[in-house]
């Protein structure tokens, strides 16, 4: 194999790779505007009391007078010592943040190192690879809610600062909480917690949370709650959702019972389904993180790479299908991946530059092979005279069976 077929792009196999830097990024920033909002909130309140125990000592500097301004001092000095200790937990989440970063670009920088793909000149590259599939298994156990599995995973191979378990943990359990229809109260937390991010991207979610509010207690028929709820809640989002409130307004002359199609759809138990999977598009999107797990990704990149329309043809061909009789080392025409290959979601692969030995010939059982590869193999296997070997069945055939074939 030549050192151009084998050379390791390391950019392009790094394109998978984004959201190993991108999620502790987005941690980073998000610990950062949390600290932030901290210290504006404490200096405000610091700087506040000061000087008004100044103020009020300067008017009556009496010892009785004093006594306020000592007073709430005191509780400054333990409010700003509930704020230390916040301020360090924060630290040492952002020195854990920091190193994984550190242990993720190491990682990302390994492969930079590594010349050749091919795992019998470097065997760097296999390594690599298997601490990737890690990593993308990982990520699938997490997402499919195999939350336990993938952390005895994560410690038998030692990976925990290339993955992010916590932060799957989190999403996996406010999901779990609307699939099930018990609260969104969880959710909603979530969203005051990122208020400014959600803000930017211009999302429904809150929203989408308060009309679900809204419809459990007219469900309920406490309607005056309802209504007091619709006007804090609801009405600040009438710009932009006119549309959805002015329906949603219609349930207070209607029963969960009502058969007509657009009420009925509010008071569905689906949509506790639908605002399951907007959070989790939600999430995914404010933390950099794919809709979709990765190693579905890696999967159908390779498929493509490898897929031609002989794999899923209904004749015998060099490649073997599932329809075929003969078998094949192509990983498409293997009764794993034939059927999931199949379709227009997966496109065949492009290749540029065809890999053709020199005069190919057609054996009997449909394979091609070069005709100077073939004779070599049966002078080297001393065959009888006029026979020829497939080298990868082992079936033999008369030499004057095979036919030339001649590339279009």
């Amino acid at each position: 194999m030549s050192s151009s077929t084998t050379r390791l792009d390391a950019e392009s196999h790094a394109l998978l790779d984004e959201p190993l830097l991108r999620l502790p990024h987005e941690m980073l920033r998000k610990t950062f505007k949390t600290a932030q909002k901290h210290y504006e909130r404490e200096q405000s309140h610091a700087m506040t009391t000061i000087k008004e125990a100044a103020r009020s000592a300067s008017k009556r500097p009496s010892n009785d007078a004093a006594t306020p301004a000592l007073k709430s001092l005191d509780a400054l000095i333990s409010r700003m010592q509930g704020y230390k200790r916040k301020v360090e937990v924060l630290h040492e989440e952002e020195k854990i943040l920091h190193g994984h970063t550190r242990k993720r670009i190491a990682h990302l920088q390994d492969l930079y190192k590594i010349p050749s793909a091919n795992g019998l000149v470097d065997p760097a590259y296999d390594e690599w690879s298997k601490a990737r599939l890690d990593r993308l298994l990982v990520d699938l156990l997490l997402r499919s809610g195999y939350v336990d599995t993938a952390k005895e995973f994560v410690e038998e191979k030692q990976i925990g600062e290339l993955v992010d378990v916590n932060v799957f943990v989190q999403c996996a359990r406010i999901e779990r909480s609307l699939r099930e229809g018990k609260t969104t109260a969880e959710c909603l937390a979530w969203c005051t917690e990122n208020k400014q991010s959600l803000r930017k991207q211009k999302s429904k979610l809150e929203f989408e949370l308060r009309l679900q509010q809204f419809i459990e207690l007219v469900r309920d028929l406490r309607h005056k709650d309802a209504m007091a709820h619709s006007k804090k809640f609801l009405v600040p989002h009438s710009e932009a959702h006119f549309d959805d409130i002015k329906t949603a307004a219609g349930l207070l002359a209607v029963l969960p019972t009502t058969q007509c199609p657009r009420y009925q759809a509010l008071y569905s138990a689906d949509r506790w389904q639908k605002l399951a999977d907007i959070f989790v598009s939600t999430h995914h999107s404010l933390y950099g993180l794919p809709q979709r797990p990765l190693i579905s990704t890696a999967l159908s990149s390779g498929l493509s790479a490898l897929k031609t329309p002989s794999c899923h043809s209904k004749v015998v061909s060099s490649s073997a299908n599932s329809a075929s009789s003969t078998h094949s080392l192509c990983p498409i025409c293997s009764t794993e991946l034939n059927e999931l290959a199949a379709g227009t979601e997966v496109p065949y692969a492009h290749h540029a530059r065809s890999s053709v030995k020199n005069d190919p010939v057609m054996l009997p059982n449909g394979r091609i092979y070069g005709r100077d590869e073939i004779e070599l193999l049966a002078s080297k296997l001393d065959l009888r005279a006029g026979w020829i070997r497939d080298p990868t069945t082992g079936e033999e055939f008369e030499a004057n069976k095979m036919r030339k074939v001649y590339i279009m």
